[in-house]
């Protein structure tokens, strides 16, 4: 794909709330292609609506991915010891995969507030932090000296890559490996202490089976206030649809090359999880701030492609 020059650079955000029509005065920088005619004159458009061919496109790849699954035998392989792909991963790329979340001021602001002298104590955990693409970035910009930030991954690979960061000081954040679904928070942080729990392409590499877990835990290290600030893959991105035969593991869930797994979510699935009833309550564990959709037509200008790509934002608010 061509390099993103400075004129694609985005300005503001693009996710557009699942309840609101999408209004463009509100979005002042953002790039909508309302001529078609004009799609390979930039590298990037934003909030693009897909026409009827691209869904028919996008339903039929799906049926052809169940047609032809994991076969059943190799699943449990893949269920059993999710984090020693992600471990090989990260021992084969170390930090050259991920890039700076250049966006992350973008969509979530409210992480960047923290970091002002004044801010005041604050408390941040970045789960399942791969090379630490949010750690590193909001510490090399923090003025504010009670901040503390966690990370954590079920990879020690992707811990030992955080630790050997010329940034990493103990005195300002601290690594450990854990998994989001075990079945207690980690021993590192106190139940009701964290501000923020930051949960970027987190999710879908969980089973589904342990989501309710995955979120219990994320409840219970909350403070009352605290914020879920979350964003993934969302149903038919361009990621699912581009996978081969042999390649499901179950509807809408998939394999990778690598042996590491993904999920492609709707908004209604994420919110159903977060607002779902607390453990022998009938109130909700969190309120919506925002549920969000980040629909973005990606162009390679040189070989005429049309690449679409659909992101899941949300921001719940633990109650």
């Amino acid at each position: 794909m061509e390099s993103t020059t400075s004129e694609d650079k985005k300005t503001c955000s693009s996710s557009v709330d699942v309840e609101q029509e999408f209004d463009p005065a509100a979005k002042f920088g953002s790039r909508l292609l309302t001529d078609k005619e004009e799609v390979f004159n930039h590298n990037a458009w934003d909030n693009v609506e897909w026409d009827d061919e691209q869904e028919q496109y996008a339903l039929a790849q799906v049926e052809r991915h169940a047609s032809s699954p994991v076969p059943e035998e190799l699943r449990d392989q893949y269920h059993a010891n999710p984090a020693d792909y992600w471990n090989k991963f990260y021992h084969i790329n170390e930090n050259r995969f991920f890039k700076d979340r250049n966006w992350l001021r973008l969509e979530f602001p409210e992480l960047f507030r923290t970091l002002t002298p004044t801010a005041g104590s604050k408390r941040i955990f970045e789960v399942g932090c791969g090379a630490g693409n949010t750690m590193f970035p909001l510490l090399q910009e923090n003025q504010n000296p009670e901040l503390f930030i966690y990370g954590a991954d079920y990879s020690s690979t992707a811990v030992d890559v955080v630790k050997s960061n010329p940034s990493y000081d103990e005195s300002k954040c601290r690594a450990f490996v854990w998994d989001l679904t075990s079945s207690s928070i980690p021993d590192d942080i106190e139940p009701e202490s964290l501000d923020f729990v930051v949960l970027i392409f987190v999710l879908s590499a969980l089973h589904p089976d342990t989501w309710k877990q995955a979120v219990a835990n994320v409840h219970k290290m909350l403070k009352p206030g605290g914020v879920v600030l979350l964003r993934d893959y969302g149903r038919h991105d361009l990621a699912q649809l581009r996978f081969k035969a042999g390649r499901m593991l179950d509807k809408n869930f998939y394999i990778r090359g690598d042996g590491t797994r993904v999920y492609f979510f709707t908004s209604e699935e994420l919110e159903s999880m977060f607002t779902a009833r607390r453990e022998g309550g009938d109130s909700p564990m969190f309120e919506v701030q925002q549920n969000a959709v980040d629909r973005r037509l990606i162009v390679n200008r040189s070989k005429k492609l049309k690449m679409y790509r659909v992101w899941l934002q949300c921001k719940f608010k633990k109650l």
